[in-house]
């Protein structure tokens, strides 16, 4: 590891080690994936990393290459002292619950999947509120936290695996291109084949990239 990306990390380090400070000693990242496709669940992890433990490349799974978060996600699921959870909340109860809640609801899913609890919680972007642990709200945190990042990777990563498994169901769809993102391919698949089982009847047939 050069030094600029040592100095990346620790600056990466920074919002766990003030929960740190406040006495706060199991400290996981909480971040989410899939909120905006048109099919497939929504995804959250969780992630626990150790204190001292800096991950070369952690960041915000976005910015990174199919193939480094793929490596990402391999050590982060098989590292021994690396503690994760995973929730999903499938298109249908999308559709009843709204888009919003079924994150929310991911989240709980995937802290209470964690084999050892945190006792503060680190969030890309949402707060979970009357929540049994002590959780902050950070902006763009997949960028910021080195366990969001890690959550992120974790999260992105899985439900890309999900998508390419559907893909074999329904291959017309191709969502192990898109992953059930309003691509005009996939709009035009839509409207030629109608819906399937996993997409959201709720969301409109708006082009996203």
């Amino acid at each position: 590891m050069d030094l600029k990306e040592f100095e990346r990390l620790k600056w990466m380090t920074l919002y766990e080690k003030k929960a740190q400070e406040k006495g706060y000693h199991l400290i996981a990242g909480v971040d989410e994936a899939g909120r905006g496709p048109l099919a497939g669940p929504v995804v959250a992890a969780a992630c626990l990393l150790p204190f001292d433990l800096l991950i070369p490349k952690v960041n915000d799974s976005k910015k990174l290459t199919a193939k480094v978060r793929a490596e990402l996600f391999d050590f982060l699921t098989h590292h021994p002292d690396i503690r994760y959870g995973i929730g999903v909340i499938d298109a249908a109860e999308i559709d009843k619950i709204n888009i919003y809640q079924a994150t929310i609801q991911a989240m709980k899913k995937a802290i209470e999947h964690l084999s050892t609890q945190p006792d503060y919680l680190l969030i890309d972007g949402l707060e979970l509120f009357d929540f049994a642990i002590k959780n902050e709200k950070i902006i763009k945190g997949d960028q910021k936290s080195q366990s969001i990042a890690a959550a992120s990777i974790i999260a992105k990563e899985y439900r890309d695996q999900l998508m390419a498994s559907y893909h074999l169901q329904w291959p017309v769809y191709q969502f192990d291109r898109h992953k059930g993102y309003g691509t005009l391919a996939h709009r035009q698949s839509i409207e030629k084949y109608g819906f399937c089982p996993i997409h959201r009847r709720s969301f409109k047939l708006k082009e996203q990239k």
